[in-house]
Parts: C-alpha cells; sequence; structure tokens
C-alpha cells in the first residue's frame, strides 16, 4: 500500500505548501512502513522530480484527460477516487491521501470524502500509523489556536495538511523516506501516466485561470509578502506596497477591513477567513493585528510590522516594530532597496 499526496504545481516545481504536505506524507509513510507516491495534474514533465525523490517519493502519477482544461475540484476528485483505488505500477491501493490545505487541496479531498464515504481531517500538522486501520494526527483548532490529538480509523484517511505544518527550512530536504525505493532510497521518481474516468456531471464546475493570475506571485506560496491594512488610507495607497513588492518579488496581501471595504479583491486576504500564509518575511503596514488577522499570518518565519500605533497589537507580535507613517517609511524603503542594487 502507498500514502498518496496530491501536489500542485507552478512554474515545473511543486508549491510551498505541497511540498510541506508531503513531507508529512513520508512522515507518515515511513511510520507504517509503506511508500510515497505523488500525484499532479498534467504532463509527465509539469514538474521537476529530483526534489519529489529526495522527499521520499519513488512513484508519481501524472492525471491528464483532454476534459481537464482547467480547475474541475470534483473531476479532480473523482480521478484521485480511482487512482487511490487502482493505481497503475501495482503498488496496491492507498491507505491515505493527503493535500496541502490550500484553497483547491481542501476543495479537492471534500469531494473525496464525499465520493469514497471516507473522513477527512483538515489542517493536520503531523500524522502516524500507531497500527492498522489507524492514522494518528494532530490538527490544528480555532484558527490554530489550539491542536488537538485525534485517532482516524478507516481504511482509508484523508488529511489536509496546514500550511505552517513544517519549518520552512526542513521542505523537503530533510523529509523522511517512506518505506524503500526501488533501487535504493534517491534512486530516483518512476512516473506513471493516468486518464481517469470522468462523468459529465464532474465537469459542472470548471474554472480556468485568468493568465495574470498566472504569471503573479501566490499569496499562499510566496516566500514574501507585504501586507496592508486600513493604514494603507485607501485604494491609492497601496501603489508603494506594490512598487515595493515588485522589487522583493512578493506577494501584496490585506486585512479583511480593506476587502470589506472594497479596496482590494478577497482572494488578496490574509487572515482566518482568507488564506493562511507562512512565508520567509511577512511586512505588515498599517495593520492593526485583530486575533483572525493573526491566524492567517502566525505561519509567518519573521514578521516586521510598521504601524503609528505602538500599542497595536500586532506590535506586540512582531520578530521587528516600526513605528512611524508607512506613507513615510515604504518610499524610503523603497529607495534604499534601489540604490542598494546600483
Amino acid at each position: 500500500m502507498t500514502v498518496l499526496c496530491l501536489i500542485e504545481t507552478g512554474a515545473g516545481r511543486i508549491t510551498d505548501p505541497s511540498a510541506r504536505a508531503l513531507a508529512v506524507a513520508a512522515r507518515l509513510a515511513d511510520s507504517a512502513g509503506q511508500d510515497v507516491a505523488v500525484a499532479w495534474f498534467g504532463g509527465p514533465d509539469a514538474v521537476d522530480a529530483g526534489p519529489l525523490a529526495t522527499a521520499g517519493a519513488w512513484i508519481g502519477y501524472a492525471i491528464e484527460s483532454d476534459r481537464l482544461t482547467g480547475y474541475a475540484p470534483q473531476a479532480w476528485a473523482r480521478a484521485l477516487a480511482g487512482l487511490a483505488a487502482d493505481p497503475p505500477g501495482g503498488t496496491g491501493p492507498a491507505s491515505a491521501v493527503l493535500a496541502a490545505a490550500t484553497d483547491h487541496g481542501a476543495e479537492v479531498l471534500a469531494h473525496l470524502g464525499a465520493l469514497t464515504g471516507m473522513p477527512l481531517a483538515a489542517n493536520c500538522v503531523s500524522a502516524a500509523r500507531p497500527s492498522d486501520g489507524a492514522v494518528r494526527v494532530v490538527r490544528q483548532r480555532w484558527a490554530g489556536l489550539v491542536l488537538e490529538e485525534a485517532v482516524i480509523e478507516a481504511p482509508m484517511a484523508l488529511l489536509t495538511v496546514a500550511a505552517d505544518a513544517v519549518p520552512g527550512d526542513a521542505v523537503p530536504g530533510d523529509a523522511a523516506p517512506g518505506g524503500t525505493a526501488p533501487g535504493g532510497a534517491g534512486a530516483g521518481l518512476t512516473v506513471h501516466g493516468f486518464r481517469p474516468e470522468l462523468a459529465e456531471s464532474d465537469l459542472t464546475v470548471l474554472a480556468a485561470t485568468a493568465q495574470q493570475r498566472r504569471e503573479g506571485v501566490s499569496l499562499g506560496t510566496a516566500r514574501v509578502v507585504v501586507g496592508g491594512g486600513r493604514g494603507v488610507g485607501g485604494p491609492d495607497g497601496f501603489a508603494p506596497l506594490e512598487e515595493l513588492a515588485g522589487l522583493l518579488g512578493a506577494a501584496v496581501g490585506v486585512s479583511r477591513v480593506v476587502t470589506s471595504e472594497g479596496w482590494r479583491p478577497h482572494r488578496q486576504q490574509v487572515g482566518q477567513t482568507g488564506t493562511k500564509i507562512a512565508p520567509d518575511l511577512y511586512l505588515a503596514c498599517g495593520i492593526s493585528g485583530a486575533i483572525q488577522h493573526m491566524a492567517g499570518c502566525q505561519g509567518a518565519k519573521t514578521i516586521v510590522a510598521i504601524n503609528t500605533d505602538p500599542g497595536a497589537p500586532i506590535m506586540a507580535k512582531a520578530d521587528y516594530a516600526v513605528v512611524g507613517d508607512l506613507h513615510e517609511v515604504i518610499p524610503a524603503l523603497v529607495e534604499a532597496i534601489r540604490a542598494r542594487r546600483g
């Protein structure tokens, strides 16, 4: 049997949340003496196999269909259900299916649970198999403020992995190898093609991604995020933040009040009801730091807060706090970066 991990890709590489999910999958497989398999939607060359093999995966499944021209959650789940039950390559059915707790990962595994009747544990930070037919998980509850231990008893466990489940500098190189790859650990990744059987109803929802969304930096996977809150002042106030983000190769995130005011789209919201992020650096500008927002950025390795109010909640939680007007600090920072780059 195998532990199957759905991975998301971008620019030919595994995304950071999926790399963290793969690390958890590898440790789960290792605890059960099983092997790790990975699956992705696209051709065999859609992702660099090197990091996948390094993380312990020795078999990969490239899921392709002429009918999958975009993101179709139920069709993706249907494909995973077929793959988990009868994978090519003679590895046997999957004992667990994992995915990152991204928008896509959470939605697809929810559909997979509905199709298969198998239980789903969301926002897991670790998983191990103490005995056959059981998986012990630790998962985040109450926006990550509480960790809960639970045991799933089922022929196949479904898990989504929290964005900050594994430290960024531990992905994917130190992930424990699951089982033994043919020819020894690190022997490489064997990729099989898989063409799912899909019903017309599976394609009722088929979403295409706009070109500008594909080319931009994803908020959920960015190594650096520049965030803006009420203190930005309005839609026009984000221009300096956009400039800084461009210089840093960063994504722009916002607080809930910004989306409520209609200044920026909801897809840029960081927080309990938005996107949970785990970047190396989160630069929070004019954000007070309500508990719902902190729940979304607590996985950041370093938080730098810029605020005129030294008593703002985020200032106490930040690694570095700058008491000042962001409209003065950000332009000065942009100028300093440009000067340093010559």
